[in-house]
């Protein structure tokens, strides 16, 4: 199971820390992701992670978002700084490589002009 948490409304420029625990033994050993949907889009992924630390993101938010990872209380994270409003959405954290994958339930994020 995954549970997001941290989403929330905030100013334009601001930053957020998105975090996702996880449960059981999917976050052992597995690549872990964030993704998110913004209203009226399909869902896109934003980037992963690896057991190790190694991390892809994408370029469109490269420069602003930060993926990290605790092995140990099994949690992800998603840290966002300048947020603005075309990153409101719903973000969602998932597994990559497992069957079946597993996805959270989601985390609203709301920026305000």
């Amino acid at each position: 199971q995954l549970v997001e948490s941290g989403g929330d409304l905030v100013q334009a420029g601001e930053s957020l820390t998105l975090s996702c625990a996880a449960s059981g033994s999917i976050f052992d050993n597995t690549d872990m992701g964030w993704a998110r949907q913004v209203p009226g889009e399909e869902r896109e992924p934003l980037g992963y992670i690896t057991p190790e630390g190694k991390v892809n993101i994408r370029e469109f938010v490269k420069a602003r978002f930060t993926l990290s990872r605790d092995n140990v209380k099994r949690v992800l994270y998603l840290q966002m700084d300048n947020l603005q409003p075309e990153d409101a959405g719903v973000y969602y954290c998932h597994s990559l490589g497992t069957s079946p994958l597993f996805w959270g339930q989601g985390t609203q994020v709301t920026v305000s002009k």
